[in-house]
């Protein structure tokens, strides 16, 4: 366990697993109240297929746009049910059942004001809360925690920062300390990461291109088992990789549930999972992005257990930097997008709902005829949980947390 302080590299951002950042005291408004409220923000790295993740089975639209690729309720495996427009990827039976028991909302149609389709700026959107890239090296949630300290809300005696992972996420850099914890075990990037940071780094490191381009070959000669991609589809990688990834989001999310829970731990934190740029073989209902959903929902269970009686009044904001096309691509994948979905989990919600301004999938309805037109601010959902569970004030997050963010009004009765 160690101090990180510095920014991350563009290579870091490709390949670090995320980190969790933790402060250990509560505004005395909730204390006053007799509450003990945490917040978890997981950052989702590589921008989730909201569409593959949460379908709208009753678009009369939606089949014609994603052909057998589209998840059903009557598909194989059936998709679950949410209510009578949406259905939930079939990977993720936890996250139904907390749905069904009102300790999970899903918004859908969700984007932060970034229009653009890069990765780096998009998350640097998304973890800022400015509505530009490069406009800080401070995250909203570590500016949040810094307002309620200056104000009074927190006792800087004892507060501390607590990271899991070797990045720390730009959402709770600034003038916090962050504190971090590297599992031991970290997941290997994918034959897709790969060749990416071997085209990035052709054209800006030729150098560190050539190292990396040798290594690879190096792997690819080794020809161990279970070696290949974590995500493959091929049944004889498939079963290893698939394990090693659901162990990792289960060791990590877990990891950060014991430290929320403990009585004198940290209150507030985030964390961040790569592997999410599913641009060849996708594979809704089997595959990649089944994959990664089902080890996401391991996560959830391993938050919920961990966090025994302190998950009545935990809730977890699950984000990424932006959707994915609506339609599939050539590789039986998907491309850079916009509009997606938000999971929130936590016993501390007011849940059993998928909250969407639905915009339609016709091609007019599009964004920019490819994407799911984006309809609901996603610091508008961030602003609502930080104003009614962590009572942050409604002007700061307006002016410090979210800047020249006035117009967007937080979402209210997201927790009880």
């Amino acid at each position: 366990m160690g101090f990180d302080n510095h920014l991350p590299t563009r290579r870091e951002l490709l390949v670090g697993s995320g980190a969790l950042f933790a402060w250990s005291q509560m505004p005395r408004i909730a204390r006053a109240e007799g509450r003990d409220p945490r917040l978890l923000v997981i950052v989702l790295r590589g921008a989730l297929d909201g569409l593959g993740a949460v379908a709208p089975v009753g678009d009369p639209d939606w089949i014609s746009l994603r052909g057998d690729r589209a998840l059903l309720l009557d598909g194989k495996p059936p998709a679950l049910p949410l209510d009578a427009f949406f259905a939930l990827n079939p990977a993720m039976p936890n996250l139904h059942r907390l749905y069904r028991s009102g300790k999970a909302a899903i918004v859908h149609a969700a984007a932060t004001p970034y229009r653009e389709r890069s990765h780096f700026d998009g998350q640097d959107v998304l973890e800022s809360g400015f509505t530009r890239p490069g406009a800080t090296a401070s995250g909203w949630l570590n500016r949040a925690l810094l307002a309620m300290e200056s104000g009074g809300g927190v006792d800087p005696r004892g507060s501390r920062a607590l990271g899991i992972g070797s990045v720390t996420p730009l959402v709770v850099r600034g003038a916090a300390p962050v504190m971090t914890w590297v599992p031991q075990k970290l997941l290997p990037a994918s034959q897709d990461t790969q060749n990416r940071l071997l085209d990035l780094y052709q054209h800006t490191d030729p150098k560190l291109a050539t190292v990396l381009q040798a290594r690879m070959k190096l792997a690819s000669l080794g020809g161990a088992p279970g070696g290949g991609d974590p995500m493959s589809d091929d049944p004889t990688l498939m079963p290893p990789g698939v394990a090693r990834v659901r162990a990792y989001f289960a060791e990590a999310a877990g990891t950060a549930a014991r430290y929320l829970a403990k009585s004198d731990g940290p209150r507030v934190g985030a964390m961040g999972f790569v592997g999410w740029d599913t641009h060849i073989a996708e594979g809704a209902a089997s595959g990649q992005l089944y994959n990664l959903l089902g080890a996401l929902d391991g996560a959830f269970a391993a938050i919920e257990t961990n966090m025994g009686e302190a998950w009545k009044e935990t809730v977890v904001a699950v984000v990424t930097e932006f959707g994915r096309t609506a339609r599939v691509n050539g590789t039986e994948g998907t491309d850079h997008g916009t509009g997606t979905v938000a999971f929130l989990i936590g016993g501390g919600l007011t849940g059993g709902r998928v909250i969407a301004d639905w915009p339609g999938l016709k091609p007019a309805q599009l964004f920019e005829d490819r994407d799911l037109k984006p309809t609901t601010d996603l610091r508008a959902v961030l602003k609502g949980l930080l104003r009614d569970h962590l009572r942050v004030d409604e002007k700061v997050l307006a002016e410090t947390v979210f800047p020249g963010s006035a117009d967007v009004k937080p979402m209210g009765g997201l927790v009880g």
